[in-house]
């Protein structure tokens, strides 16, 4: 049975801020490590940027097989293209000398982060709103259909005790008339009076 009063959930405040802020640390994260690997000598170096170019490449290719094939799952396909993203961003912070091609791919990667981030969220909410009316309708439903039987069935007992209350006192009546002097069956059957049930009809008559 629904609850009309449910219990109210209070979420921790880290709980609440996490989701928003993993776009920015995802992206600062692979900065930071991208950072690192430069400074332990992936700058310039053209082995590591072919490496990291042909990951992202392929994380890429594969992105838009999942995008676009007979098979395509578009959250698999997000996967690809962020593994991509991802790959790339993290090529040129390690391949670069300098911070600002660095900084300023991160920033976009970040927006982009956001803008996906947002979407996504929108789409969820969208799905539960619709998810909460369709339960909501059928609760509706089963409780119209509910009161309806249950209608039904006081008025099948309350018909079914009318009736077993009526047969009972014409029973009474007939037998007590039947006690009186000059009592005359014939003249209650040319009275048009209703059948008694022919088990009741035995009582009356005995």
């Amino acid at each position: 049975m629904h609850d009309p009063n449910p219990p109210i959930v209070y979420r921790h405040w880290l709980a609440e801020a996490a989701p928003k802020a993993a776009p920015v640390i995802a992206t600062s994260t692979v900065l930071i490590l991208a950072r690192l690997w430069n400074a332990h000598g992936a700058e310039h170096s053209i082995g590591d940027a072919a490496v990291m170019g042909a990951l992202a490449a392929g994380a890429a290719f594969a992105g838009s097989k999942l995008a676009t094939g007979q098979h395509g799952d578009a959250t698999a396909a997000a996967i690809g293209f962020t593994a991509a993203g991802t790959l790339a961003l993290a090529g040129v912070a390690a391949y670069s000398d300098g911070i600002a091609l660095p900084l300023l791919l991160w920033s976009v990667a970040t927006v982009l982060a956001y803008i996906l981030t947002f979407r996504h969220n929108r789409a969820e909410r969208r799905e539960q709103v619709a998810y909460d009316r369709a339960t909501l309708d059928r609760r509706e439903t089963q409780r119209h259909v509910e009161t309806v039987e249950v209608i039904r069935a006081r008025a099948q007992v309350e018909a079914a005790q009318a009736g077993g209350a009526y047969a009972t006192a014409l029973a009474a009546a007939l037998t007590a008339r039947s006690a009186l002097p000059g009592y005359d069956p014939a003249a209650i059957t040319t009275a048009g009076l209703p059948e008694l049930p022919a088990a009741t009809g035995k009582d009356g008559g005995r």
